[in-house]
This record gives C-alpha cells, structure tokens and sequence, in this order.
C-alpha cells in the first residue's frame, strides 16, 4: 500500500508525526515521498534517512528540551538561538545530503526577499531544516545561495503539492498530516505557556507582546494551512488533537506521540480506501 506523506508545521505539536509513522508502518503502508514542513520537515528528513518511529522517539525523548529554547545573544536578529536545536538534529542528520536519503524528501521553506516558497531538495540536509523550522523573528533566518529564508509554514504549512511534485508516483495518494484544528473557536489554540522563555521575561513588557505575537503567528498559519488543503486537496487527512499544545511548549513527548498514533489509527478506513484498487483506477483516469 504506498503513499505519499505531507507532514505538517507546529513546533512542539511535531512529536505527533512520530505516532502516525509508526502506524503507517505498522500497517503496511508504505511511503514513497516525504515532503515537509518546520517540525514537519524535521520528522521527514529523519524518516527519509533511515530512522524508524521507535528510533525517532527515543531520540527526541532524551533531547533537553531546554536547550532548544535559549536565548540568542549574538547578533543575528531573533530572539532565540539555533544551537540547541542545530545540536539535536546533528545526532540525526549529520553531513547527510539530499542524495543520501532513503526516499525522495523534500523541505520547504520562504524567500524573505522574493516572497515565495521555495522547495528544497538538494544539497545540505542540515542547512534545509535550518531553514524550514525557521520561524521568523524566533529563529534565526537561514541564508542559502544569497536568499535569505525563514520557516517553509509562512506560505505552506503542509506541503501537499509538493509530496506529489517530488514522487516517483505522483498519482500514489497523498496522506497530509495536518496539526492546527478544523477551525477556531474560543479555545481551540492553547493559551500561550511558553515556560521556559516566559520565565525569563516575565517582568519585562515584551513578554506579553511574545504572547500576542506567537498567538498571531498560530492563527496565520492555522488559516494558510486550510486555504492550501482546498487547493492541493489531499486524498487522506490525519489531525492529531495537539491544539492545546503551543509551539514552543514544553511537551512529554510520548504523550504527543501517543496522540498521533490516535488520530491515525482512526483514519484507517480512509486511508485503506484511498489506496483501494476502485480509488487507484479513479485517480489513473483523472
């Protein structure tokens, strides 16, 4: 049962990748392309190198989430540094290039200076997720052959044109995992509970406006997310219940795990009809 897999931004939210791969996995799909985005970028370039589910769980619970939040006291302009997080993903991803992947992945990310997405699937792993998990203003921008490039979520918070673009089988269906809710309503995104950078601003003003800036940021995104998902119309969608964790929060990652399991174990039928012979012929004559 192949597929093509688009996994979606969020920040901490990301763990959840994690349980839906394991899934597929367990039940025979099997993926063909990967293309990603911010923390969804992160979990595809891992996946395409090689590392199961179990492997990336491990991983991602022995990292300090601490570490990955620290402020950044040098001179590029963001608020936080990328060193911690360009320390985790070395453990995973190290000098790989695109051309050492197991399966073709793809990265996105936007050009500060032109305003356009840009699909990266060559070269330098390491210098793509610096790019995609970007995001602007926390993160430092990532400059890459003279652009300057920020988190892929500002245009393309789920790649799904771009899993069909880089398959070997663009007909195969695409399977978007999605991590903002199906709309908002009072509730619907978390209360912002950056911990471990509020503590450290929380008597400075600049600490509510992280809040309203962050919350701005979710918003955007969630509404961008479900724009692009009517237009490249993936054939399965799985939205894990993460809502009420926020980007930069602290998470027990098991948990969040355990909540992408959920969600796709309850999009089983969807997905065993969308790789269903009666789907498969529909699609080839389309």
């Amino acid at each position: 049962m192949d597929i093509n897999l688009a996994l979606g931004g969020g920040g901490s939210k990301g763990n959840a990748h994690i349980g839906v791969l394991r899934v597929l996995e367990r039940e025979g799909f099997r993926v063909r392309a990967v293309a990603g985005t911010s923390a969804g970028g992160m979990a595809a370039a891992a996946y395409a190198a090689g590392y199961s589910p179990d492997e990336l769980e491990a991983h991602m619970c022995q990292v300090d989430q601490g570490k990955l939040y620290s402020f950044h006291l040098s001179g590029e302009p963001s608020l936080l540094g990328i060193e911690g997080l360009r320390a985790a993903l070395d453990e995973l991803i190290g000098e790989r290039t695109f051309d050492d992947l197991k399966i073709p992945c793809a990265l996105t990310a936007v050009d500060l200076d032109q305003g356009h997405e840009v699909v990266l699937k060559e070269g330098c792993v390491m210098d793509a997720l610096l790019a995609t998990v970007a995001l602007p203003g926390i993160y430092p921008a990532k400059k890459m052959d003279e652009r300057l490039l920020v988190d892929g979520g500002v245009l393309d918070p789920v790649p799904v044109a771009v899993a069909r673009e880089i398959s070997p089988n663009p007909r195969l269906p695409v399977v978007a995992v999605v991590l903002s809710p199906t709309s908002i309503t009072h509730g619907a995104l978390p209360s912002p509970q950056y911990n471990l950078i509020q503590k450290r601003i929380s008597r400075m003003r600049v600490a509510k406006a992280f809040e309203i800036f962050m919350r701005s940021i979710e918003i955007g995104m969630f509404t961008i997310a479900e724009l692009r998902l009517q237009i490249d119309a993936p054939e399965v969608i799985i939205r894990p219940k993460v809502s009420q964790i926020g980007y930069l929060d602290r998470v027990n990652v098991s948990e969040v795990v355990k909540l992408g399991e959920q969600a796709a174990e309850l999009a089983l039928p969807e997905l065993k009809r969308a790789v269903g012979w009666r789907k498969r012929i529909k699609r080839l004559l389309s």
